[in-house]
């Protein structure tokens, strides 16, 4: 069985390289797409071993279609973010997996969301994602600039962990979840998803991540404040999905609409919202 293996980065230098390590220990093929770095992370995942490709941004979707396409003839294909690893135990379980004829249509892994805040480390919460995919059903779409979930599938798990770095402050991940909530919103928008409660959205995921998957008994009041932030895209999306209902972010619903969606990045990353 032949697995591919891809990542997406920018300026990723400082996590890079135990994610290239792992794809590398495993893949037969590892793909880096580089979205226009300019700390050197190009030239380490060439260094490590792995092929690096430019790609212009134009959101998850596209970079993902892109990887894909690039890699060799594969069974599988598996990938990793640029801020997630594996540790060795992960790596061994992956290699037998790899061995022992696998044919569901898609595999699912742990994924551990790490905080690093003031000197302290404490696990946020475990998700089980879709990282282990045949192939002819890796398929994305230009329009999933965010939040980019493949088609539901059946398939089973494999308890090989990913660390996954989430957040090194509070401030920063709630400013990054909110540029997510206004992506996402636009796509909603013209999806014609219908809206939700806010504060309600909000209050549950809270109480999900905080509570019910144990984060503030891990990380006491950081993570509290942390989960709390982070529910705040729940709510968020939905009132920026309220906010284009009501004719507001007009520009960006076009340039959407248009497909430009590298100048649509731009302008959100910048706060050029009108």
């Amino acid at each position: 069985m032949r697995l591919g293996g891809y990542v997406l980065h920018r300026d990723n230098q400082d996590t890079l390289a135990p994610c290239l390590q792992g794809l590398l220990a495993l893949c037969d093929e590892v793909v880096a797409m580089d979205s226009g770095s300019t700390d050197g992370s190009a030239e380490l995942a060439r260094s490590l071993g792995a092929r690096s490709l430019s790609h212009a941004w134009r959101g998850y979707g596209a970079a993902r279609v892109a990887a894909v396409n690039a890699l060799a003839p594969c069974d599988y294909v598996f990938y990793l973010d640029s801020d997630e690893s594996l540790e060795p135990g992960a790596l061994d379980t992956l290699r037998a997996w790899k061995g022992s004829s696998p044919d569901a249509d898609v595999y699912r892994l742990p994924r551990r969301d790490w905080a690093e805040m003031e000197g302290r480390r404490f696990l946020f919460r475990t998700q089980w994602r879709a990282r282990l995919v045949r192939r002819e059903k890796a398929v994305w779409h230009a329009r999933h600039i965010v939040h980019e979930a493949l088609p539901k599938m059946r398939g089973g798990r494999v308890q090989a962990p990913i660390d996954h770095r989430f957040a090194t402050s509070v401030a920063r991940r709630c400013a990054k979840e909110e540029r997510y909530a206004l992506l996402w919103a636009l796509r909603a928008h013209f999806e014609q998803r219908r809206l939700k409660p806010v504060v309600l959205q909000r209050l549950a995921a809270w109480v999900r991540d905080g509570v019910l998957n144990g984060a503030v008994f891990r990380g006491g009041a950081d993570a509290s404040r942390l989960a709390w932030g982070v529910a705040g895209y729940h709510s968020i999306k939905y009132a920026y999905l309220r906010e284009l209902r009501q004719g507001r972010y007009a520009k960006l619903a076009r340039i959407y609409s248009e497909e430009r969606y590298d100048e649509l990045f731009a302008r959100v990353r910048e706060g050029r919202l009108d």
